[in-house]
């Protein structure tokens, strides 16, 4: 069967008495049918003095392109920690549409553990990133209806982009204002996917509605002809791009098909944002159970790295244990195995390929200070020398692993993992052949350090660069941001998710190379810089036969295709 077959034949419960599960009435919800809820923000007033449960983080070594199944993992954890009779709920990202039309498909896990209902989520949801895609967009329409009737704040230089939530290539770069009017500029322009906007980054990082209007009023559209910032709040924008956001904001509620709890909110990519659902749904999640189980995107070089350095810090708040997801096919593609050969046994590339994992697990037990686990997403083409290696080399260096079955079993194929959580989340300390890990976190750079050094530590830490390059232009960024007095943000770095590198062909991490960093932007109102290194795009493309082409809708009036 496939994942959409095996979705559409569970038998899902009410969303209301999901919630009653975890303590939330039917009054505090928002019903979007049977199955999906808002949930409202009187909850988490409601549940602010109680103790917060554990945080497990999920994140991957740097995946193939079709990615090592995190989201199956997360879900296949979350139903295995309730197996075990934990209160568990899971906390992660919305789909974005431009990977389920593209070459990814859906991103509601697989097999016997998925998020619920799938076809919904995968699709318009709730409708949140068509709300993010509108406020942007709005704002985009304000700034050239200001220079329009006579552009009194005297915008010069417009850096705000508009973005629509599909892949679309052609829309990198366009020219605007071709209507010939005589009062309209014509600027050469170019478009965002909405996951990369700053909207969505602020909406994932804001604590209320509040904080949100306020963090919109900071977005930073451009600049005038002194070369000062020009601000959304001087456009009168914010209030009204709040109002499009007010149910954007409330997370949503949903289950596995297991009936878990899940909470789906916001959903920025890791390689081109900072790749973590909103801190409302996660702060709400962790006093709704006793163990939250949250992704990070992508490979662990960037959604964990930017989980830590961006949201942790934000938040306050530290995972207790990090699962690192591994899959035979992707050690054996960073061990040079062309994409198509990755399900052959090859054990030469499996072993050149675990440096890859090791290189991950010592970022985030060496730099971050954290406890980690190593769940091995099993395949059926999975060979037992393969897994037995892995194990032993695991083992010897005091790592724990464990292998997951949960797309074939569900929740039952995840105990040994939910049972090696809780075990680990509860030791105060542990030693492994890196690092004694120690109860509190440690951040790659300090914001108080200048940009090019929270670069350069990313870089040479995480990433192993051997060194930094900066354009001219990037440079010229930098200068501008510290004097503006921006300095002391953390930064976004967008690269390549397919290798430590910032060349996404070096998937095998060949070294000794420099991370390029061809520009910078100011994202005052997320509160961050983004860094874009090598050749990394912000509105992806779709492959040569993306998955659209095989999505449908049958006479039943059934969707099929989306896997």
């Amino acid at each position: 069967m496939t994942d959409i077959e095996i979705a559409k034949s569970a038998e899902l419960k009410k969303i209301v008495d999901v919630a009653k599960k975890i303590g939330i009435d039917e009054e505090e919800l928002e019903l979007y049918g049977k199955y999906k809820a808002k949930v409202s923000d009187e909850v988490y007033e409601r549940l602010k003095g109680k103790k917060d449960g554990k945080l497990v983080l999920v994140t991957a070594i740097n995946p193939t392109p079709l990615g090592e199944g995190k989201t199956t993992i997360s879900i296949a954890i979350a139903d295995g920690l309730s197996k075990i009779g934990k209160e568990s709920i899971l906390a992660l990202r919305e789909p974005s549409l431009g990977p389920v039309f593209g070459i990814k498909g859906g991103a509601t896990g697989g097999g016997k553990v998925q998020v619920a209902p799938m076809e919904d989520i995968n699709l318009h949801f709730t409708g949140d990133i068509h709300a993010i895609t509108a406020a942007n967009n709005l704002l985009s329409s304000l700034i050239d209806n200001h220079i329009y009737f006579g552009n009194e704040l005297k915008i010069k230089n417009v850096t705000w982009k508009r973005c629509m939530d599909l892949n679309d290539r052609q829309l990198r770069k366009v020219q605007t204002g071709l209507s010939g009017e005589k009062k309209i500029k014509e600027r050469e322009d170019s478009f965002d996917i909405t996951v990369a906007s700053e909207v969505m980054a602020i909406l994932c990082l804001a604590e209320d509605i509040i904080d949100l209007k306020e963090k919109l009023g900071n977005i930073v559209i451009g600049y005038n002809e002194d070369d000062k910032p020009v601000y959304a709040r001087e456009l009168n924008a914010e209030g009204a791009m709040a109002v499009l956001l007010k149910d954007a904001i409330k997370p949503n509620l949903v289950q596995t098909l297991e009936h878990t709890p899940a909470i789906i909110h916001g959903g920025p990519f890791a390689n081109i944002a900072h790749g973590c659902n909103s801190i409302i749904a996660t702060k709400l999640a962790l006093k709704l159970g006793e163990y939250t189980i949250t992704e990070a995107g992508f490979g662990a070089d960037l959604g964990a790295e930017k989980f830590i350095d961006i949201k942790c810090r934000k938040a306050k708040i530290k995972p207790d244990v990090v699962v690192l997801v591994a899959t035979t096919k992707a050690l054996k593609y960073h061990g040079g195995v062309e994409k198509e050969n990755v399900l052959d046994e090859n054990m030469e590339a499996l072993e050149k390929g675990y440096r890859n994992l090791k290189q991950h697990i010592k970022n985030l037990t060496n730099r971050f200070g954290l406890k980690v686990i190593v769940a091995l997403n099993k395949y059926e083409t999975d060979s037992e020398e393969e897994l037995k290696y892995l194990e032993n080399r695991l083992k010897e260096e005091n790592i724990e692993i464990s292998l997951v079955e949960g797309w074939a079993k569900g929740g039952e194929g995840a105990i040994d993992i939910a049972n090696k959580i809780v075990k680990l989340s509860n030791q105060k300390s542990y030693i492994n052949e890196y690092s004694i890990i120690k109860p509190e976190v440690n951040y790659v750079y300090q914001l108080e350090d200048d940009i090019k050094t929270k670069i350069k530590k990313v870089s040479t830490k995480i990433y192993q660069a051997q060194d930094v390059e900066f354009t001219q232009e990037a440079l010229e960024n930098i200068e501008k941001i510290e004097r503006l007095g921006y300095g002391n943000l953390p930064v976004c770095i967008a690269k390549t998710q397919y290798s430590l590198s910032d060349d996404q062909k070096n998937v095998q991490d060949e070294g000794p190379y420099t991370i390029h960093v061809r520009d910078v932007e100011l994202k005052a109102g997320a509160g961050f810089i983004v860094i874009l290194a090598g050749k990394i795009m912000t509105m992806p493309g779709l492959p040569k036969v993306p998955a659209a082409e095989s999505i449908d809708i049958d006479e039943n009036k059934e969707i099929v295709g989306i896997f």
